[in-house]
């Protein structure tokens, strides 16, 4: 938590800003709504090449299997060689996997000397809501393969010659509509099912279970993964049964839910803490769950470097915090700093010198590092009431009540809104800050297995989850593909939730019905969706 001039705030941000190696984005809110946010419809739809197959799981509640697309005869394994972060940097370090055309072009011509025939290839990026359509960057690649195998000796060619690389796919680039996708969605029709669409998490917060164990725990008839987790715990904001279990990533996007599911909105949310202790010093609460310092994601209230805007799978620090943990969590992390325990009443019982007392029942204790630490010892004392307020605003500024049946997953980025394609890339920190945008290459723009949640037009939840990283049975999608994909299947709102190995979708009665991509099979999570009768 740092205190910081606005002018100071402003030149670090304009710094920040001017470092993107990105295409100007339009200033706009996150997720405020645009004149045409399908000014420019991307792609046909994906093509079915069987017929979809449902069933019914429980009255109300429905799985349909869709197959699109099909294995292309032009889709061919490849060597990527990986490019200096530097122009004239060490070919034999290097380890970005796109770049400038010019540094594309000197690692090709490095390769021709070396005797290999060498493709620069120019990688696009779709436009979002808040992002133009623009050159992400220039690859290289040498060769065709119909075998990974061949692809895989001939990777090893290149590095003998002092090259770096990986071998790709080139149906797994993001870019091909007609490339096979095998899609599982659950709709839940609440004119006829009488249960309810929860959460789930383990014994605690702090760990992970497969999703089937979590299905199992709550009862359920079937579930899906959740959000993302760093250290073994749930990231971005997370709100179950009215109660706040995990913070904020300030303006990225979520999913709400009210009445078990019956409401469904998504959309981007801000989420402020604030601790007033009886002298009526008021100081802003960091984080909710989460180690002190460590801020995944980014987006944080005030002090995090190097941004405190969303970035996706990127770690923040603040020294100076304070973070409230609640009895979900499980024993929190113990260290230098200062804490103060309250009761459920919110009244201090403790105040330490140093962290990792046991949360009260219905308690919590307020663990402070840094300047915070000194803050704490200095106004909290035993005895006090202290005051907690919870301010949650959506996208327009709007107030989002926590009432005890509200149930907040922030994932994100968002994917449709009002029925029309709706990518906020930018706010949701989808695309990296700085010159190296291999993150944006592989996460955003390549295919990759997905997993996604929204309402159609009917009003049904969707539950959803495509395969990836399976070439010629399902190769996954890009971001821009994903929202495109919940828009033909027709959503109404839809968001992102965690995927890669985390793609995973499963029911009481046959277990994992989905192929993830990950080797060992079923990945343990965070936390997942369930479908409780």
């Amino acid at each position: 938590m740092r205190r910081t001039t606005l002018a100071a705030a402003l030149s670090a941000a304009v710094a920040l800003t001017a470092a993107v190696a990105m295409p100007t984005a339009e200033a706009a809110p996150h997720g405020a709504l645009r004149p045409a946010l399908d000014a420019k419809p991307f792609q046909p739809p994906l093509t079915s090449t069987a017929p979809p197959v449902t069933r019914t799981l429980s009255p109300g509640v429905t799985l349909t299997t869709y197959t699109f697309g099909k294995k292309n005869a032009d889709d061919f394994w490849t060597v990527h060689v990986y490019l200096p972060a530097e122009p004239g940097g060490r070919l034999s370090k290097a380890t970005t996997e796109l770049g400038p055309k010019e540094t594309a072009d000197q690692v090709a011509q490095a390769l021709r000397e070396k005797g290999f025939a060498p493709r620069v290839e120019e990688v696009r990026s779709p436009a979002y809501a808040d992002l133009e359509a623009g050159t992400l960057g220039w690859t290289v690649r040498l060769g065709g393969f119909a075998e990974r195998p061949d692809a895989t000796a001939e990777l090893a060619r290149v590095k003998a010659a002092g090259f770096t690389g990986d071998t790709r796919y080139t149906a797994q680039d993001g870019t091909d509509f007609r490339a096979p996708e095998k899609v599982n969605v659950i709709r839940v029709d609440f004119r006829q099912f009488q249960g309810k669409v929860d959460t789930e998490f383990g014994p605690t917060l702090h760990g992970t279970e497969p999703a089937t164990d979590l299905i199992a725990r709550a009862g359920a008839i079937a579930g899906i993964n959740g959000q993302w987790f760093y250290n073994d715990a749930p990231g971005g904001f997370y709100v179950k049964d009215g109660k706040v279990l995990a913070s904020a990533t300030q303006g990225r996007g979520a999913i709400i839910l009210t009445k078990g599911g019956r409401n469904v909105r998504v959309d981007a949310l801000k989420a402020h803490i604030s601790l007033q202790t009886p002298g009526g010093a008021i100081e802003e609460i960091d984080g909710v769950n989460r180690f002190p310092g460590d801020v995944w994601n980014c987006g944080g209230v005030g002090g995090d470097t190097p941004t405190e805007k969303p970035q996706h799978d990127f770690e923040c620090t603040d020294p100076s915090e304070l973070v409230r943990f609640t009895p979900e969590w499980g024993t929190p992390p113990k260290g230098a700093g200062a804490e103060a325990v309250l009761d459920a009443d919110d009244r201090v019982v403790a105040v330490n010198s140093s962290r990792g007392a046991a949360v009260p029942a219905g308690g919590s204790t307020i663990q402070a590092i840094g300047d915070s630490a000194d803050w704490l010892l200095g106004h909290v004392h035993v005895g006090d009431q202290l005051g907690i307020r919870t301010r949650v605003s959506d996208s327009y500024g709007r107030p989002v009540p926590l009432t005890r049946d509200t149930t907040i997953m922030q994932v994100g980025p968002t994917l449709v809104r009002h029925g029309k394609v709706s990518v906020n890339a930018m706010a949701d920190g989808i695309i990296r800050f700085g010159a190296d945008q291999s993150f944006t290459y592989d996460w955003t723009n390549r295919s990759n297995p997905r997993s996604m949640m929204g309402v159609d037009t009917q009003g049904r939840l969707m539950l959803a989850v495509v395969d990836g990283r399976q070439a010629g049975y399902s190769e996954g999608l890009s971001i821009a593909w994903t929202a495109a994909l919940m828009k033909q299947l027709g959503a109404e709102e839809a968001l992102n939730l965690d995927g890669g190995g985390s793609s995973v979708m499963a029911t009481a009665a046959d277990g994992v019905i989905n192929r993830p991509s990950d080797s060992s099979g079923e990945r343990s999570l965070g936390d997942a969706w369930v479908i409780k009768p």
